[in-house]
């Protein structure tokens, strides 16, 4: 439909927007305690994004089911990974650390993907975006110690912030495999097959879980927060990511996670009337530069 350098173009300037697409999901994560359990939510968001993009997918999933079948367990591991542990962990964590904490731990993900690039997939990283990381990395700390760099001392943390190191550990092993495994399936059909391994592995975790005595029941408050969580960070962050990262490689487009502190401090601002400060504008002044230099396309060789 593009051509390549068009779909360069565009592929850098989307996943300048994934990162904001997905501090939607630090908001819902944060609303979702005593409205609906982890696994439930989770299931109901990848169910909804699995059923929309089956039928956009439809025609091509048939054709090609034969080579799915074949590698069925991949798109297991990689919905158990970016489904069940990057998904209903991650709302399992926000029942007892902030969405703050959140950002920042996964922002450290870049830093795991690129190595893994490197090292396990043999992508080049240059030292252009080595500086970016560092620099990048610096704006992430800076936004979340609130410009005081000696609060690092006195960070406090709780369960919770283990649940997302679980999970951002899973992300980096999620993005990794994307790109270790490749597949003919265009980026709508892959991640419709990977929605289905997730919903496997995660049906029986949310059966199990109504099963609880403190499951609240389901409200319209739920359907709200999980419809939103399908469409938002659920089936256009992914379906960005997953596309960008065929063109651009998988360090390359990790590293603008670090957007992500940034992204929730504006967000926590706009919905949740949380205060914005200078130490937000500042850590942008690092990030946003951090992230170019990643990302930025060589015009020499």
């Amino acid at each position: 439909m593009f051509r390549p350098e068009s779909r360069h173009r565009l592929a850098l300037a989307l996943i300048w927007v994934t990162p904001a697409l997905w501090a939607v999901n630090y908001i819902i994560a944060r609303s979702a305690p005593g409205v609906v359990e982890p696994y439930a939510l989770a299931l109901g968001r990848w169910a909804t994004a699995g059923v929309l993009l089956t039928l956009f997918a439809r025609s091509e999933l048939w054709r090609e089911r034969h080579a799915i079948l074949s590698v069925w367990y991949q798109y297991v591991t990689l919905g158990f990974l970016g489904m069940l542990v990057c998904g209903a962990w991650v709302y399992l964590g926000a029942k007892t650390t902030v969405a703050m904490n959140i950002a920042l731990i996964y922002s450290a993900s870049p830093v795991l993907i690129a190595l893994g690039a490197v090292f396990w997939l043999g992508e080049r990283f240059r030292a252009r975006q080595v500086l970016g990381v560092v620099v990048a990395l610096a704006g992430v700390v800076h936004v979340v110690v609130k410009g005081q760099w000696m609060a690092l001392t006195q960070v406090q943390w709780v369960a919770g912030d283990g649940w997302i190191v679980l999970a951002m550990v899973s992300w980096a092993l999620y993005a990794l495999l994307q790109k270790m495994w490749p597949s003919s399936l265009s980026a709508t059909a892959r991640l419709a097959a990977i929605c289905m391994g997730g919903v496997a592995v995660l049906l029986p975790c949310a059966v199990w879980e109504l099963t609880l005595p403190t499951t609240p029941a389901w409200t319209w408050k739920a359907t709200w927060l999980v419809l939103t969580a399908a469409l938002v960070p659920g089936l256009v962050a992914y379906w960005i990511y997953g596309w960008s990262q065929k063109i651009l490689g998988a360090s390359r487009v990790a590293v603008t996670l670090y957007l992500g502190p940034l992204y929730a401090a504006v967000a926590a601002w706009g919905v949740l009337n949380e205060p914005l400060g200078w130490h937000h504008l500042v850590g942008a002044g690092l990030i946003l530069p951090g992230v170019f230099l990643v990302t930025r396309t060589e015009t020499a060789p």
